[in-house]
């Protein structure tokens, strides 16, 4: 059986970056029986400099895309349909808060060491775009940790340091020295880019072309 590595570059406030894994999972459950796969997630921040507790994100999103709140509320509802249809929690896109996402990005790479680097991501997706929790909150973090088997006192350990903030801003600067200016970005097998959160046919006839050109 064929590998596939594919590199995950995205940010835990990107509602893009959960409905492309959706899709990319869709899409290598489509290929199971050909390939098998491998996931390493690589941290993006949105919003590097946001601290304290944020501001309501429809503001947010206008003032930084220069359009109405109303035009950002019908493209985040419109998300939300998309999120509901591949069984994804976007309940409370509307009522998050803007938030800085660098210790999160930290627990995704110890979490990473354990195997379980893909369902704390998915644990943080839900608590931010479905419960509008602020993942930033350190109690919010660990229960995601928790939620995904982890050990919250191992997680709060590496919040209470430094652990991993290296990790994560080479990360940045590597993907961005390469490039990546946008997220959700997909590299396959180390050469080849897929950007933005793809259709599942769109994923599928990509990840076969490249498995077919690579050696």
């Amino acid at each position: 059986m064929k590998k596939i590595d594919i590199d995950i570059v995205s940010d835990i406030a990107c509602p893009w970056c959960a409905i492309g894994y959706a899709r990319l999972e869709l899409a290598m459950q489509r290929l199971a029986s050909e390939f098998a796969f491998t996931i390493r997630w690589h941290a993006f921040e949105l919003n590097p400099e946001q601290s304290g507790e944020g501001e309501p994100i429809l503001p947010a999103l206008a003032r930084k895309y220069g359009r109405s709140e109303e035009e950002m509320s019908a493209s985040q509802g419109q998300m939300m349909t998309i999120a509901e249809e591949l069984g994804i929690n976007f309940a409370k896109i509307q009522e998050r808060r803007t938030c800085n996402t660098f210790d999160a990005h930290r627990l995704v790479k110890w979490a990473g060491e354990k195997g379980e680097a893909t369902a704390v991501k998915q644990a943080l997706f839900e608590a931010y775009f479905g419960r509008a929790e602020d993942v930033s909150d350190p109690d919010v973090l660990v229960r995601c940790v928790e939620a995904a088997g982890l050990s919250p006192e191992g997680a709060g350990e590496v919040l209470e340091s430094a652990q991993y903030a290296d990790a994560v801003r080479e990360d940045e600067a590597r993907y961005q020295h390469a490039g990546v200016s946008s997220v959700p970005a997909f590299i396959i097998n180390d050469k080849y880019l897929i950007a933005g959160a793809q259709e599942p046919d769109t994923l599928v006839g990509a990840l076969q072309e490249i498995a077919a050109e690579s050696p």
